[in-house]
């Protein structure tokens, strides 16, 4: 089964598998799921073509993939043009919503850098 563009993975339950598609996520696989009358556990192999449609047509309502990714792009390409606070952290690769740095923060800050040539000499006495 193929929505947007993405192939919901046949071994799982559709509660998870749609979440393969950027921007649903669990709630809303639910949502979408209970409002088409669909149990959570059934499997995509196991749909009728009319329930595919369904689901496709919801999924279609909502901003996904590609257009999500956008807009996403935008709004922090506009953080950064207004020179707000919020930009300059996504410019610097830095936390924007005020975690701590001086530990963690190594989803953005990336593996640690050791500082320093690397290699001591020890001195004889």
């Amino acid at each position: 089964m193929r929505i947007s563009g993405i192939t919901i993975p046949d071994e799982k339950h559709l509660e998870f598998g749609l979440t393969a598609i950027h921007g649903i996520g669990r709630s809303r696989a639910q949502d979408i799921l209970n409002e088409l009358d669909i149990p959570l556990t059934t499997k995509p192999g196991d749909l009728s073509t009319e329930q595919e449609n369904g689901i496709r047509s919801k999924i279609d309502s909502f901003t996904t993939e590609g257009e999500l990714k956008r807009a996403v792009a935008a709004n922090i390409k506009r953080l950064k043009d207004i020179n707000s606070y919020r930009g300059s952290r996504h410019a610097k690769r830095l936390p924007a919503r005020g975690q701590r740095t001086k530990t963690n923060a190594r989803t953005l800050k990336g593996v640690k850098k050791t500082m320093g040539s690397g290699k001591r000499k020890l001195e004889k006495t």
